[in-house]
């Protein structure tokens, strides 16, 4: 491949944030969302970071984030999407908004059924078109 020529990827990670989120829940349901990605997904980092001083800095996703909102009844269709089609996922729900430590995180998420997820928020990566169809309906956060 030409070192000029863009790179193109055939994959997708994005975001579904439910619409009724204050703007700091927003950031902060997308930064935890997306923080599963790469562990899960390795090839999605990209290599580390380095200034013209030679100051370090950690490798970020080597593609872009897309962030989508939608109502809570389409957040609710696109989980049902995204489980059906076995993608790679994490969920944000509305319970880890009054926890205050991954334990207790987990220990949210592990008491609800799948079908009474109070979610606000999706993180999905896979093929393109399979995320588009997961995400069908809804629309770019402005």
């Amino acid at each position: 491949m030409n070192e000029e020529e863009p790179i193109r990827f055939d994959t997708k990670i994005a975001v579904l944030l439910r619409e009724d989120l204050e703007t700091w829940q927003r950031l902060n349901v997308t930064a935890f969302l997306v923080s599963g990605v790469g562990t899960q997904v390795p090839e999605v980092i990209g290599e580390p970071y380095e200034d013209a001083d030679g100051v370090p800095y950690l490798p970020m996703f080597r593609q872009p984030v897309l962030v989508f909102e939608s109502t809570k009844e389409l957040l609710t269709t696109a989980h049902a999407r995204v489980l059906s089609r076995s993608l790679t996922r994490s969920v944000f729900t509305a319970d880890l908004f009054t926890t205050g430590n991954d334990r207790d995180n987990r220990a949210a998420v592990r008491a609800v059924p799948t079908a009474d997820l109070d979610l606000v928020g999706l993180a999905v990566y896979g093929p393109k078109n399979a995320v588009d169809k997961v995400f069908k309906g809804a629309r770019m956060h402005p």
